[in-house]
């Protein structure tokens, strides 16, 4: 029985696409279905799909519209108990697919789990091993930069990177879809704090082993695209998932946070988009669509929130430390 749905958002991903898929069909131990969500590709990888794996079921978009949209087509045209998100620009190993199913089925609380994310162009440092988010309002990925060998024991975070993680379908269907307000960036860590909120877990699959080259839709680590749509979704993913009082609570620590992420990118040049984004993302908190999107506060998560406030405090010193 095949458990599995691999989703693969491309746009443009001539690059790596080819080498992504070879590395499913010819290497993956476990039947799956993959679906390919195309936004529009200009760069012939739609048609290189289509000549080397028809076994792939493709969804052709007219435009680019956005990753949050592209995996939610794919999330809905699944017929299986779990949904993989996996980047065009990995390659995965042997038993990725098999290790995201068995850590998922550790425990029905589980909602989400993320892979060992290894840098596919220095197989020496660590891409990702699991989302954190702090009291700062930043979210960073555990582990990026250090020896992939250090983190090898699975455990609880606060969110999985959606680049390479395997989601209940279940419970996608209970919480709701990724937000499509969101276009892409922030949407994994939205999605599992709605997670947390509800009082389910993501967690972190050290076996589970995807190798990843960072950055390959939007040109660079650091660019004018990501830097606004991050600082946008960073505000709006505030508003949405904090009540009142957790905002309150937090609000020192968030100013200090804005304020360094402006510094910071002010001396790369890009200071006038991380505050645009800002505005931006004030804007849509403001505005209808974003309105309707806020997590009502329930009493009965009363302890989540809690929870989740503590581990905020936690990770802020995880993040200095």
């Amino acid at each position: 029985m095949t458990k599995s749905t691999i989703i693969i958002p491309n746009y443009n991903g001539i690059k790596y696409i080819e080498a992504c898929l070879e590395s499913i069909f010819t290497g993956t131990a476990k039947d799956v279905h993959v679906v390919v969500v195309d936004n529009a590709s200009k760069d012939g990888s739609l048609e290189l799909i289509k000549d080397k794996f028809p076994q792939v079921e493709l969804i052709e978009n007219k435009e680019n519209e956005g990753f949050c949209k592209a995996v939610n087509q794919g999330i809905k045209a699944s017929r299986t108990p779990y949904c993989i998100l996996l980047n065009n620009d990995t390659r995965v190993d042997i038993a990725f697919v098999h290790e995201l199913e068995k850590a998922v089925e550790k425990n029905v609380k589980i909602f989400s789990a993320g892979a060992r994310m290894i840098s596919l162009h220095d197989k020496d440092k660590l891409d990702d091993a699991g989302d954190l988010y702090c009291a700062l309002g930043w979210a960073f990925a555990r582990g990026k930069g250090k020896n992939p060998a250090q983190y090898d024991k699975d455990c609880e975070v606060f969110a999985c990177c959606g680049g390479a993680s395997i989601y209940r379908r279940d419970l996608l269907e209970e919480l709701g879809y990724f937000d499509e307000n969101h276009f892409a960036y922030f949407e994994d860590i939205d999605i599992g704090y709605r997670a947390l909120i509800n009082g389910y877990k993501n967690v972190y699959a050290s076996n589970a082993v995807v190798y990843h080259a960072g950055s390959a839709t939007s040109g660079s680590r650091y660019n004018t695209f990501k830097t606004r749509y991050a600082s946008r979704n960073s505000v709006y993913l505030i508003y949405k998932n904090m009540p009142l009082a957790q905002i309150i609570i937090n609000l020192p620590f968030l100013l200090v946070g804005y304020v360094v992420k402006f510094l910071f990118f002010a001396k790369k040049g890009m200071g006038k988009d991380y505050a645009n984004g800002v505005v931006e993302g004030l804007r849509l908190c403001a505005d209808s669509k974003g309105k309707a999107h806020k997590i009502p506060y329930k009493a009965c998560n009363f302890k989540n929130y809690v929870k989740i406030q503590i581990n905020l405090w936690k990770n802020l010193f995880k993040l200095v430390y």
